[in-house]
C-alpha cells in the first residue's frame, strides 16, 4: 500500500512500545474480556465461507488503520501487531500488516483514501482503531467481503456497529460514575467540575451525559468547554481555570488526548486536577487516568482477527467485547505538583481503592509522536 498517509514504521513502533512499557508493570492481570451485546447475522456471511481454516504457510494481508497518533491508540496498534506475530508463529501462518498500515492523522479525507487503498490492495481484514476509523472502513468495504475488526470504539451500539454488518471488535467503554467518584474521593467538598471534551467525538457523548447526570444527582455544578483543535483545547482549558474549577473530567476523547501535553501544565499550575478516561492521558501529564488496559484491548482485537482468518468465523456473528474497567493511573509528578505526595498520596490512593481494581503510578512521557 503506497499512500502519503503512512508514517514511519520504525518511529511509530518505537513510540508506541515506549508508551506500553511505561504502564506495562501494572497493566497485566486486569479484568478479562466479557462479551457484550452484539447482533447475529441473519445468514451465513460470505466472508465466513471465504475465510476457511488456515493452511500452514499461508499469508494474510491485515490492514491496520490508526485514527491519530497518540499514546492510547499507539498502544493498541503495537499490541495488535505483537499479538499477531505471536499467533502467526503458533498457527504457522503470516499476518502481513507491515505493508498495510496507515495513520489518518485525524483527517477524514485521509481515512477515505486509506479505505479505498486497502480495498484496492485486496486485504483480508481491516483493523480500525477508534470510532471514526471504524465508520469509514465499514463504508469502504460495503461492496466487498472484507471484514472489519474495530478497537477502542466506546459505544458500538450507538455508533451503529451492531446491526449485522460484517464487523466486530473491542470496546473501551468507560465507567463514568466510577471516575466521578474518584473526583469526590480527592475532594469531597468540591462544588463545581469542569467538563472538557470535543463535541464532535462520538466517544465522549454518552460519558459526558453520564457525568452531567452524576453532578445533577450530587448537587454539583458543571461548566462545559469544548475544542476541536489543540489550540481550541488550550483556550478551553484556560477558560476552565479562569472559571475557578478545581477538577476537570475528560472521557476517552481523542482530541483532548492529542492536546494533553499542551494543557496539563496549565491545569497543574492552577491547582486543577484533571481526571481522564484512559491511562495515556496520565502518561502525557494528566493527574489521573481511569479505564481499560489498552494493551489487553489490542491483544483481544488481534485474537478476533485470527479467529476470522484462521478459524473461518464470521465477524458478523462474533459479539463485540467489553472489558472490566477499574485501572487507576496516577501521574506522580503531577500529583506532587498538586500537593499529593508522601503520606497525602498514600491517603489519596486508599480513598481511590473502593472505585478501582488496580492503581498504577507513572511519570510524564512527553513524546508519543
Amino acid at each position: 500500500m503506497k499512500t502519503m498517509n503512512m508514517i514511519s514504521r520504525r518511529s511509530f513502533l518505537k513510540a508506541a512500545m515506549a508508551a506500553s512499557a511505561v504502564s506495562a508493570l501494572a497493566l497485566t492481570g486486569c479484568g478479562g474480556a466479557a462479551s457484550s451485546t452484539a447482533s447475529t447475522a441473519s445468514g451465513a456471511a460470505a466472508s465466513s465461507e471465504a475465510a476457511s481454516s488456515a493452511v500452514a504457510g499461508e499469508t494474510f494481508k491485515v490492514g491496520i488503520v490508526n485514527y491519530v497518533d497518540h499514546a492510547s491508540l499507539n498502544q493498541i496498534v503495537a499490541s495488535v501487531e505483537s499479538r499477531l506475530d505471536e499467533l502467526g508463529k503458533e498457527k504457522g501462518v503470516t499476518f502481513d500488516y507491515a505493508d498495510y498500515y496507515a495513520n489518518a492523522q485525524a483527517d477524514q479525507s485521509n481515512l477515505n483514501q486509506i479505505g479505498a487503498d486497502l480495498v484496492a490492495d485486496g486485504v483480508d481484514v481491516i483493523v480500525a482503531v477508534a470510532t471514526p476509523t471504524a465508520a469509514t472502513m465499514l463504508a469502504a468495504v460495503e461492496d466487498t467481503e472484507i471484514p472489519v475488526v474495530y478497537s477502542a470504539v466506546t459505544d458500538p451500539a450507538a455508533a451503529g456497529f451492531d446491526g449485522g454488518e460484517n464487523m466486530t471488535g473491542t470496546s473501551d467503554a468507560l465507567n463514568t460514575a466510577a471516575i466521578m467518584n474518584l473526583i469526590l474521593a480527592a475532594d469531597p467538598e468540591i462544588d463545581t467540575i469542569g467538563l472538557l471534551y470535543d463535541l464532535s467525538e462520538d466517544s465522549s457523548t454518552q460519558a459526558i451525559a453520564d457525568a452531567k447526570a452524576f453532578c445533577d444527582e450530587k448537587g454539583i455544578q458543571y461548566i462545559e468547554k469544548n475544542g476541536t483543535t489543540t489550540a481550541e483545547v488550550q483556550m478551553a482549558a484556560e477558560a476552565l481555570v479562569a472559571a475557578g474549577v478545581k477538577a476537570v473530567f475528560t472521557p476517552t476523547d481523542n482530541t483532548i488526548m492529542t492536546a494533553e501535553l499542551s494543557i496539563y501544565e496549565t491545569f497543574t499550575e492552577a491547582g486543577v486536577m484533571h481526571f481522564t478516561g484512559a491511562d495515556s492521558f496520565a502518561l502525557n501529564g494528566a493527574f489521573v487516568g481511569y479505564g481499560v488496559d489498552y494493551v489487553q484491548l489490542g491483544e483481544a482485537t488481534a485474537d478476533m482477527v485470527a479467529e476470522i482468518l484462521c478459524d473461518g468465523k464470521s465477524a458478523a456473528e462474533m459479539p463485540y467485547q467489553t472489558f472490566d474497567n477499574g485501572i487507576v493511573t496516577i501521574n506522580t509528578e503531577t500529583a506532587a505538583a498538586l500537593g499529593f505526595e508522601g503520606d497525602k498520596l498514600g491517603t489519596l490512593k486508599e480513598a481511590f481503592k473502593p472505585s478501582c481494581t488496580e492503581i498504577v503510578e507513572v511519570t510524564t512521557a512527553e513524546d508519543f509522536s
